[in-house]
């Protein structure tokens, strides 16, 4: 079956301790929603630095990664259906799925 890379984008979901308990309490219920799909549970991402033929810069750009996740599903479409209920979606962010695959 086909796994896809789920790369959140837009911010982190919370800078409390107690905004964090509730991101955290999001995703569990989210990751229980997706069961046996959910490959990789993932982990947020922290500072970001964008390498480029021209040079480099610090802060991933005007959109960075925050986190991933990887799930399986049988199709794009229903990659996208199963993730429009992950906290970033519902918390009015983004996220970019890709569709990962075996060279040769």
């Amino acid at each position: 079956m086909p796994r896809y890379l789920l790369s959140y984008h837009g911010g982190h979901l919370a800078d409390t301790p107690e905004g964090m308990a509730q991101a955290m309490q999001a995703f569990g219920a989210w990751f229980q929603e997706l069961g046996p799909a959910l490959v990789d549970r993932g982990k947020p991402i922290g500072a970001t630095t964008t390498v480029r033929k021209g040079g480099v810069s610090d802060g991933g750009g005007a959109n960075p990664v925050t986190g991933y996740s990887v799930i399986e599903a049988p199709s794009l479409e229903e990659a996208v259906r199963m993730t429009r209920s992950c906290p970033v979606v519902v918390a009015g962010r983004s996220v970019e799925i890709g569709e990962t695959f075996d060279p040769m």
